[in-house]
């Protein structure tokens, strides 16, 4: 069974060369990764073009031109061209945690979809994180907040089980899922324009459908990097179709991944 390793980008260079640093120091490598790019000029499919030659394992560039927050969009194309079986999400504001492919794989199991821990990375960090270029934090680790997530056992992380309701801990920034159970519900809905919803939708519908959720702690770790928060103008629209989703107990969406599929 392939593995897929996803990141979703827009316009963040910097951040994305510390997540791609951060996945050449896996234990494990994915068999390949897709990054899903929203739009983003030539410096980072420059940057792109400069892992390309040092990875070992395919690094596939999937664009779309810059027409405002399409990330349902770009997703849906992004996992058509994926060769994997199993999913693994990420954003590329997240630095791996060098276990964090490791992890995913070793938790997944069939009608399950994991969705792990980030920690947060201060504001007054950055200037430090990108001209180190830091890639290895601790429970101990200089400018990071809710440091606890950052502990990492695999003991305590088998303590984990599966569960039958949605989490409002979910965070899409750190899921992973296979592809038929994707393909199944017919992917993200891309009537989501803008920030918010997107994420928690699509597995809403996974529940619907009857999968479980598994939560990770004390293993499969991301590291987000501090930014501003994005506009929300559309959330209220985009809370609308999630409402909707759970009133009729929705399990697929007629504006998915179909359309991109063979």
């Amino acid at each position: 069974m392939k593995s897929t390793l996803l990141i979703s980008t827009y316009n963040w260079p910097e951040a994305l060369e510390l997540v791609l640093l951060s996945v050449l120091n896996q234990s494990i490598l994915p068999d390949e990764v897709v990054i899903a790019d929203d739009g983003s000029t030539d410096e980072t499919s420059s940057l792109i073009a400069q892992f390309k030659a040092k990875f070992p394992i395919p690094l596939i560039h999937v664009w779309q031109e810059d027409d405002g927050f399409r990330k349902s969009i770009i997703l849906n194309k992004a996992i058509a061209k994926a060769n994997g079986d199993y999913i693994i999400q990420v954003d590329g504001d997240c630095i791996l945690h060098k276990n964090f492919i490791k992890d995913h794989l070793k938790n997944r199991s069939l009608n399950t979809y994991l969705y792990g821990t980030r920690v947060n990375i201060k504001e007054f960090f950055l200037k430090t994180l990108f001209e180190t270029k830091t890639i290895h934090f601790n429970f101990f680790s200089n400018g990071i907040k809710k440091r606890t997530r950052a502990i990492y056992s695999v003991i305590l992380g088998s303590l984990s089980k599966p569960q039958e309701e949605y989490s409002e801990k979910f965070r899409g920034c750190n899921v992973s899922f296979y592809k038929s159970d994707f393909i199944a519900v017919n992917g993200y809905n891309e009537d989501f324009k803008g920030w918010g919803r997107e994420d928690s939708e699509l597995v809403i519908r996974f529940h619907n459908s009857n999968l479980r959720a598994k939560r990770l702690r004390y293993v499969g770790i991301v590291y987000h990097i501090f930014h501003q928060e994005k506009s929300r103008d559309r959330f209220d629209i985009n809370d609308s179709i999630e409402q909707n989703t759970i009133k009729n107990k929705r399990t697929w969406t007629n504006n998915g991944v179909d359309k991109y599929l063979k």
